[in-house]
């Protein structure tokens, strides 16, 4: 009997270590720089937003950069451009060096940052391909490659698959001279399926409710139609 309990305890110990042997060795220095470039990705976006607290926040942020409550919203935007820069150019790097940070090098959700600072870039041209095949991979989450597609094809002045997108225009009012801001979700293409898409993506919530989320009550846009208000936000109020 206890050669036998020695045998099992052999065995076991032998498949633990084979388990182990499978299990992707994670590139540990790679994510903690990851996991530290997201939370400065984030850091002036959780200042930009409303509700309880925001005055306080702004005026906290205008007293430490010496400049009126004003102000802080250009010069959180400045900053956060800068920032977005360096990230991304740090992001080429490194995708140079190892190709797409996917879960199998950096683990989850570490592997998400890369495409988050992407998002946040104009080189969305440059990487849409690789975060395609990533997520066809499983490297990635297939609706952030969904997400990071509509943004590429409003960008594009075309229609979008999945509905992720809103947007808001000044628009001049004719009738008082005024900028308006107009909000709507980017036009979707064969909108009727549109939920149908988005549960196949791997999305956990419809356009109507994504679209509360955002703030922006859902409503079937032409592309047309779209294209004439962003043409419109362009022209000089009088």
């Amino acid at each position: 009997m206890p050669l036998l309990r020695s045998a099992l305890l052999l065995l076991v110990s032998l498949s633990a270590a084979c388990q182990a042997q499978k299990l992707p060795k994670l590139n540990l220095t790679l994510k903690q720089e990851l996991d530290q470039m997201e939370a400065v990705d984030q850091q002036y976006r959780r200042l930009f937003g409303s509700g309880p607290g925001m005055e306080a926040k702004f005026d906290s942020v205008a007293k430490a950069a010496g400049i009126s409550p004003e102000q802080v919203g250009s010069y959180l935007s400045q900053r956060m451009v800068a920032q977005d820069s360096i990230n991304i150019q740090r992001v080429g790097q490194i995708i140079a060096q190892y190709g797409y940070p996917g879960k199998t090098l950096v683990g989850e959700p570490t592997n998400e940052v890369t495409l988050l600072v992407i998002q946040h870039s104009t080189r969305i041209p440059r990487y849409l391909k690789l975060v395609e095949r990533e997520a066809a991979k499983g490297e990635v989450p297939f609706y952030l490659y969904a997400r990071m597609l509509d943004r590429h094809l409003m960008y594009q002045n075309k229609a979008q698959l999945y509905g992720t997108q809103g947007c808001s225009y000044g628009v001049p009012n004719p009738a008082t001279s005024q900028r308006e801001t107009v909000s709507f979700i980017w036009p979707i293409e064969d909108a009727a399926r549109v939920n149908e898409r988005r549960k196949q993506a791997g999305f956990d919530s419809t356009v109507e409710e994504n679209s509360l989320r955002l703030g922006i009550p859902y409503k079937p846009m032409t592309l047309a139609e779209a294209l004439r208000i962003k043409q419109a936000s362009q022209t000089p109020a009088r």
